[in-house]
């Protein structure tokens, strides 16, 4: 990004006052101070107009921010810590199985017949889960959750959630589906989960579902570890390239069917929707979803199609609705990976020409290498774990990646029409799981493959220095 345009200007503003929020919120003088910014911005003597608009737009989204964190950090339950008693609660994720139980996500709506609309998390004795999107009545304690413990502040990433109890559940009833908009979205999802792997079981079928859906609690233990020692586990994250198949391929469909170009994008962006329904609101989907409905958006109004732009305003929506998703590693990391390939991805194409590699192989390899190197130190920072053999172990999945996802979607689009077909098309797919997931295990597998403590540490400096050196060669 070597010149600023006017739009980013204001996009980075508003992500300055989101982020301010954090840091300082914008109570008794310091609404003030954000009040007054904007008419104090006029007495600059270039570029007054811009400086005006970036000052209005850094104020209203520190104030926005602000207004976003106090509601997150309000909790009625908290003054009932300690008590017992029965609730309604509706499980709004998928069950996270641990080693004695399970956390599910919920929301409440009712405490000893008093309504309530506050996020919760239930702690559930092992296979008591409901399914996502369950209504249900609990008998449970309620409980403060844990505080720092081997590395880990579960109370703080609780409530950078909107989370502030645990609720601890003795005896736990189904009593219903939530309806209105999550019921789309859970049916939605159960649809795409049932209907991309009919016939396939176990691991191949978990691992479609993980690469498709963004879940992974299907996986075994040892497979998710091998993703992690491998650094195959952001595919167990819905990334772009999953928004990116998608759209194409609405777009290719509407082409086949002679469908107006105009209205393939408006079909794209309302596949998109779908399918983020369907995920879920995870950082890096919406990421993917902002950016390509703004490109199909730009295209509908004849605009230019700028990647950063996109990026941008992808940031601002998230951080506008939680700001506290600065700190979420699915954030950063998904954030990092991208800026890294703006930056890094085509100065390290170019310079790969030179050396005995396909064509075809040197984008996908520059593309591992930027990310590897960008999202090294984060890596380190947050699980004190780098994988070093990333870039192998991306560059002999890289051309599995994307048949497995488009495989999903056409057998999801031929199952209700065509269950036979629909069969052979997932059972091509599991073969194409069973290969990735042997990747992930042949590297993982390796001494090298993955580097804890000082020698992370090591592998995160050289990386950031690398990186560095690139960067000032790309200057």
């Amino acid at each position: 990004m070597t010149r600023l345009l006017p739009a980013q200007v204001v996009l980075l503003a508003l992500l300055a006052g989101l982020s301010l929020a954090n840091l300082v919120r914008p109570h008794g003088g310091w609404v003030a101070l954000a009040i007054a910014a904007p008419p104090a911005a006029l007495a600059l003597p270039v570029g007054g107009r811009l400086a005006l608009v970036t000052a209005l737009a850094a104020s209203v989204a520190w104030c926005w921010g602000g207004w976003r964190l106090d509601a997150l950090d309000r909790s009625e339950l908290a003054a009932d810590i300690g008590r017992a008693g029965d609730l309604v609660v509706v499980t709004t994720a998928e069950a996270r199985p641990g080693s004695f139980s399970e956390r599910q996500f919920g929301r409440a709506e009712s405490f000893e017949g008093r309504p309530l609309d506050e996020r919760v998390e239930l702690e559930l004795p092992l296979g008591r889960a409901p399914p996502q999107g369950a209504r249900v009545r609990v008998l449970a304690r309620i409980a403060a959750p844990r505080g720092p413990s081997h590395g880990f502040d579960e109370r703080t990433w609780l409530r950078r959630q909107g989370v502030h109890v645990v609720l601890q559940v003795d005896r736990i009833e189904v009593i219903g589906r939530r309806g209105g908009l999550g019921g789309v979205a859970d049916r939605l999802r159960r649809w795409l989960a049932r209907a991309s792997t009919p016939g396939l079981a176990g691991q191949r079928r978990a691992l479609v579902v993980g690469i498709v859906l963004g879940d992974d609690s299907g996986l075994s233990d040892g497979v998710k570890t091998a993703f992690r020692r491998s650094g195959l586990y952001h595919l167990l994250a819905v990334s772009g390239e999953n928004v990116v198949l998608l759209a194409a391929g609405v777009l290719g469909l509407g082409v086949l069917l002679g469908i107006p170009r105009a209205w393939s994008h408006v079909a794209a962006l309302a596949a998109i929707g779908a399918y983020v329904l369907a995920v879920g609101p995870q950082p890096s989907v919406i990421r993917a979803a902002v950016s390509g409905c703004a490109v199909s958006i730009a295209w509908l109004l004849g605009r230019e199609r700028d990647g950063w732009h996109a990026l941008l305003l992808a940031a601002v929506v998230l951080l506008g609705w939680s700001p506290y998703a600065l700190f979420d590693p699915g954030f950063q990391l998904s954030f990092a990976a991208v800026v890294a390939i703006f930056v890094l991805g085509r100065p390290l194409t170019k310079a790969l020409e030179g050396y005995p590699l396909p064509a075809r192989l040197r984008a996908p390899v520059a593309i591992a290498v930027a990310c590897g190197l960008v999202t090294a130190p984060l890596l380190w920072v947050l699980f004190g774990a780098v994988p070093l053999l990333g870039v192998l172990a991306n560059t002999l999945v890289e051309a599995a990646v994307a048949p497995l996802l488009g495989l999903a979607f056409a057998t999801a689009l031929v199952d209700p029409l065509s269950p036979d077909l629909a069969r052979i098309l997932a059972g091509s797919n599991g073969l194409v799981a069973a290969y990735i997931a042997r990747c992930a295990e042949l590297v993982a597998a390796l001494p090298i493959a993955q580097a804890t403590g000082a020698g992370a540490m090591l592998a995160a400096a050289g990386a950031l220095g690398a990186a560095g050196f690139l960067l000032r060669l790309r200057r």
